[in-house]
């Protein structure tokens, strides 16, 4: 399938549009109890049987649309496939919380192992989105690297100190937040290791 390109308002809203559908949905059945089977389910255990497809169809649109799915959008769905399919079956919240400790803390793993080896493994997922020297590349690795450990900490207490509403909460909109502004912070880095200035000189 060709790569295209589709409106950066629809790719957007099919990224961003599922972890908010969730917290929208939370938040409208916290306090509920639903009875399946002779089974007891509160209104996160509901929100997260309904997160899972609804996250797998969004990925699958924009494959769809784009021609393309990047490794982490699958790195991502596999990890919220296994821990929303086991919050589900143990009917424990506990599992989802983990999955985005899991998932920084890897994303975290990754990019050390990269730079334990002398590569970018991050320039690999994003090179061709953004043409940069590879000594600006082993910088905002090292960078984000470090903030995937903060998030993944921060996450990990988090969910085992405060409340489950407070939580859903900060998932999905404060480590978000946090990722978005540490990736704002690099633009004099990327500005200066460019190679669009080069190619352009």
């Amino acid at each position: 399938m060709t790569p295209r390109t589709i409106h950066p308002l629809l790719k957007s809203a099919l990224e961003l549009g599922p972890p908010i559908l969730f917290f929208i949905a939370y938040l409208r059945l916290q306090d509920t109890t639903f009875t399946v089977a002779g089974r007891d389910y509160d209104g996160f255990i509901i929100a997260t049987a309904a997160f899972v497809p609804l996250l797998l169809a969004s990925i699958g649109v924009l494959w769809w649309l784009t021609g393309r799915i990047s490794r982490i959008q699958v790195f991502t769905a596999v990890l919220v496939v296994v821990f929303g399919g086991l919050t589900v079956w143990f009917n424990d919240s506990r599992f989802f919380m983990m999955k985005t400790t899991l998932v920084y803390g890897l994303f975290a793993l990754l990019l050390g192992i990269g730079l334990w080896r002398g590569q970018s493994w991050l320039q690999f997922v994003m090179g061709e989105l953004l043409p940069m020297k590879d000594e600006g590349w082993m910088i905002l690795t090292k960078r984000l690297a470090s903030a995937f450990v903060l998030m993944a900490i921060a996450n990990e207490i988090v969910w085992r100190t405060q409340t489950e509403a407070f939580w859903v909460t900060f998932e999905t909109f404060g480590l978000p937040a946090f990722l978005f502004l540490i990736f704002m912070a690099q633009a004099k880095l990327i500005e200066r290791f460019s190679l669009i200035e080069d190619d352009e000189a």
